[in-house]
């Protein structure tokens, strides 16, 4: 699938879950609602598995951001917490696409590594923790905490679960090309 039709398709997932939620808080609404509901979330889940099935780590967090930015859109002021908690992670996301630039410049993301400390708190399979590990690391431990809320549906545990495996996918993607940058230039 082509970047624009991936977002494409998330926008419309993430507007049919929404949708289907307030259908259930709608007397009378409530069976159009899941029907919404289920639609949206296999749609999500369709779109995040062939994501994950390009191996790249720009498609993958493209992905997640368009559905936080659709998330954020359906929010309402009252909602502090989960708009505090949106803003960040997109903010997260915002310095990964950052980090994805660079490391596509050898000598930037050699440059990176230098001032990056050495320690294991800061690395990532012995590579710099950037930004981009930054936000795929502080995210999924948002989904993980989301997944152990009481309640959960068992369709949307699946899409969170698929994208808990996506931001992985995108981190074993993108320490490939911190491979490639480092032994290029022998760091």
């Amino acid at each position: 699938m082509d970047p624009i039709g991936l977002i494409s398709s998330i926008t419309e997932a993430a507007i049919e879950i929404d949708a289907g939620r307030k259908g259930f808080a709608t007397r009378g609404k409530a069976e159009e609602g899941r029907i919404l509901y289920e639609g949206g979330i296999a749609l999500a889940l369709s779109s995040f598995r062939e994501a994950q099935s390009t191996a790249d780590p720009h498609t993958l967090i493209m992905a997640e951001y368009a559905f936080l930015t659709q998330e954020l859109q359906f929010c309402t002021a009252t909602e502090k917490r989960t708009l505090n908690s949106l803003n960040k992670a997109i903010q997260h996301f915002d310095d990964a696409f950052l980090a994805l630039k660079v490391i596509e410049d050898k000598s930037l993301y050699t440059i990176a590594d230098s001032v990056i400390p050495h320690d294991k708190d800061y690395r990532v399979k012995g590579y710099p923790k950037d930004s981009f590990h930054i936000a795929c690391g502080s995210h999924k431990t948002r989904i993980k905490n989301i997944l152990t809320s009481p309640g959960i549906d068992p369709i949307e545990k699946d899409l969170l679960e698929q994208r808990l495996v996506n931001l992985s996918a995108a981190q074993g993607s993108y320490i490939e090309k911190q491979k490639v940058v480092m032994e290029n230039n022998n760091v």
